[in-house]
């Protein structure tokens, strides 16, 4: 049966549920995912003198075939893309500025260090994302960044994260598309803290001089990103979820929450409409943690798709800011990007096929098991053929096949690094 037919069938599925299925899919073609760059390189980005990772980021593996310039990482993303329906958006790091061999410290890149980027971005349609790069250097090697005491180092970092928000000004004016500058600290301590609100005070005082610079939010929109514990920091976070929320609500600037930032038992599902009682707009970054804040390729299981569920129930699609944040080293990078974006858009078209109205009546009329036995139900409709349809309509390659260009890419370019 052709992947046209079993579409057929699935639609009329759902459609006995008052679900206009070409109306989902023409929705879902709106919504850009922000996809990380940093997963073709290991984060290990373009600096001429290049650190070893630090800032309790890891990561594992040594799959062959890691991009090695810009060159390698762009060629690779440009595949990725060609195996992801819509259209969508790259998050850089300030890391992956090209200065032409020339050593350009954090504090003092430019919008012109990443032309190349900007370049690329317009040739393919694509919007970008900017974060800077707080950890991974000598600065930071004491886990301490913008809360730092040392009023020097804790300058030079001010004055890093105020480069990065003008180059995003400068892109997104470049792109006609605002750029989302995302802010995530390692800053912490390993052992009980003899003070936390010191360095939270600190923290504040920072970000308070960071946001003085003017930057127009037509082209470039402030994130803080929260943490909980980390390799190096398991006992306090300056950076908490309860800092940056409160901070972000008082500044006017976007709170992202990072789905493996939190306790093992708390779900950023959960906190997504509590967010947009009070704020007309708030960023994910969506990874998979396992134990810990482990950064795995996200899968297509029951928090993301609750995830989707509750960003496509909520009518929030525009409101709220997707970004993808994994890094794998044991697996194909490229594969990595395309197993966890086209998840993440899989959960989206998943909240789009569901009774959504008529599971919210059930609910204030008190009827749960309606509401139970339905929720089971659509877990049996036939979600894969309308996916698959989606892709073929978009001109990527449907489930059973998208692999198979991987490997092709793999023999052709990744085996020759």
């Amino acid at each position: 049966m052709s992947v046209n037919e079993r579409y057929k069938l699935a639609k009329a599925q759902y459609e006995e549920w008052g679900i206009d299925v070409e109306a989902a899919l023409e929705k879902l073609k709106q919504v850009p995912i922000s996809i990380h760059c940093w997963q073709g390189d290991d984060i290990g980005g373009f600096e001429v003198d290049q650190q070893e990772l630090s800032g309790g980021i890891d990561v594992t593996g040594d799959y062959p075939g890691k991009a090695t310039n810009p060159q390698e990482l762009r060629s690779d993303i440009e595949k990725a893309l060609s195996l992801i329906p819509g259209k969508h958006r790259i998050s850089l790091h300030a890391i992956y500025a090209e200065t032409n061999g020339e050593k350009v410290e954090r504090n003092q890149l430019k919008p012109e260090h990443f032309q190349n980027w900007i370049d690329w971005a317009k040739e393919h349609d694509l919007g970008l994302d900017f974060n800077p790069t707080l950890f991974s250097h000598p600065k930071a090697a004491d886990g301490l960044t913008l809360s730092h005491p040392d009023p020097e180092i804790r300058q030079f970092w001010i004055d890093h994260v105020k480069a990065s928000r003008r180059i995003a000004e400068h892109i997104g004016k470049e792109l006609g598309s605002p750029t989302l500058t995302n802010i995530w600290i390692p800053d912490g301590y390993k052992d009980i803290p003899a003070d936390r609100l010191t360095p939270r005070l600190r923290l504040k005082e920072s970000l308070d001089e960071i946001l003085s610079d003017e930057i127009s939010k037509e082209y470039n929109l402030d994130a803080v990103e929260s943490k909980l514990f980390g390799i190096g920091s398991e006992a306090y976070v300056v950076g908490s979820h309860e800092f940056y929320m409160g901070y972000a609500m008082q500044n006017d600037i976007l709170c992202l929450l990072d789905s493996g930032h939190y306790h093992p038992t708390e779900v950023v599902s959960n906190k997504i409409s509590a967010l947009l009682c009070f704020n007309d707009q708030v960023a994910l970054h969506v990874s998979r943690p396992v134990r810990w804040d482990s950064d795995h390729v996200i899968i297509f299981d029951d928090e993301l798709k609750e995830i989707g569920l509750e960003i496509v129930r909520n009518d929030a699609l525009d409101k709220v800011k997707i970004g993808l944040d994994f890094f794998d080293a044991s697996i194909n990078r490229v594969a990595a990007w395309a197993i966890g974006t086209r998840n993440i858009i899989k959960s989206l078209l998943y909240g789009l096929l569901m009774p959504n109205d008529q599971l919210k009546e059930w609910q204030d009329e008190g009827n749960y098991t309606q509401r139970l036995a339905t929720f089971e139900q659509f877990k049996m409709m036939p979600f894969g053929a309308i996916w698959d349809y989606y892709c073929e309509q978009m001109d990527v390659p449907a489930e059973n096949d998208w692999m198979k260009e991987v490997l092709e890419y793999e023999e052709k370019e990744l085996s020759k690094r």
